[in-house]
């Protein structure tokens, strides 16, 4: 499966993409009863946004996703911050059963997807995840703000006109961090037999324009953003339209929706 990150992509999605507060791995932690003995997986890992300071909280974490170059600068950057406890797996969702031959059932204290969701097929995942769950343990979908086009402020409306003239196309998309996509997945993981929690951390964030740009690369892909030319041209076309609407502040709404395993019922006739 191409998602098209690799290359230069990978590097502005290294630089640029921020990682989670660390608010959000305390619900993960607090939600999931995650201790140092557990064993965690990060699912569509990227560059290790989750991956690196969640193995901080468990005794092991693997890092699974479909892009060679995602996980080789995922695994340069542990290295980087001496996270030693981290184990790389080119895969997809749809490989995650094949954990449980490696590992057992019910091994897993938490499987985290940090917006990419939206490459998935979620309702099946959600399924598949069970037999590897620990009780208490769970999945947890983890958003990081929408989209730096799709913000309610002046800055991001010029963004978004100046990507959809260049890119002569309409953005409307949020990748998942919709209300409707966190109801949705909400209703699914409850469907699939979890215990579901909703949370969220909100904070501020002051972005200057060259991760603005990053950003936007970051997440790009296609004809119009293939050659360094044609980055440096709508680079600069960006710079041009959105200095007047300095300074570039955003605000980050962090949504995390957890399926927790429940205890397993009792037998009818132990409740008799």
């Amino acid at each position: 499966m191409d998602l098209g990150f690799s290359g230069e992509v990978v590097d502005f999605y290294h630089k640029y993409r921020r990682g989670y507060p660390a608010g959000a791995f305390d619900v993960l932690a607090r939600t999931l009863n995650l201790t140092e003995d557990d064993i965690a997986v990060d699912l569509g890992c990227g560059t290790g946004q989750i991956t690196v300071p969640l193995a901080a909280r468990a005794k092991a974490v693997i890092g699974m996703d479909p892009s060679p170059d995602m996980l080789s600068r995922a695994r340069h950057e542990a290295t980087a911050n001496g996270k030693g406890n981290i184990s790389w797996l080119l895969g997809t969702d749809a490989e995650l059963p094949h954990l449980t031959v490696l590992l057992g059932e019910r091994a897993i204290a938490a499987i985290t997807v940090g917006q990419a969701l939206h490459w998935m097929d979620h309702e099946t995942l959600f399924r598949a995840a069970g037999p590897l769950l620990r009780t208490g343990g769970g999945i947890a979908v983890l958003t990081n703000g929408s989209p730096l086009w799709l913000q309610p402020v002046p800055w991001s409306r010029a963004l978004k006109a100046t990507l959809e003239q260049w890119l002569d196309t309409k953005l409307s998309y949020a990748c998942g961090t919709d209300q409707e996509a966190q109801v949705r997945y909400a209703r699914a993981l409850g469907d699939a037999g979890y215990d579901v929690v909703r949370e969220s951390v909100d904070y501020d964030d002051d972005l200057t324009l060259d991760q603005i740009i990053g950003g936007v690369f970051s997440a790009a892909s296609g004809d119009r953003v293939a050659t360094p030319d044609q980055r440096e041209t709508l680079a600069d076309e960006i710079r041009r339209t959105l200095g007047p609407h300095a300074p570039f502040r955003e605000h980050v709404h962090v949504a995390i929706v957890i399926g927790r395993k429940p205890q397993n019922p009792l037998p009818r006739n132990a409740m008799d």
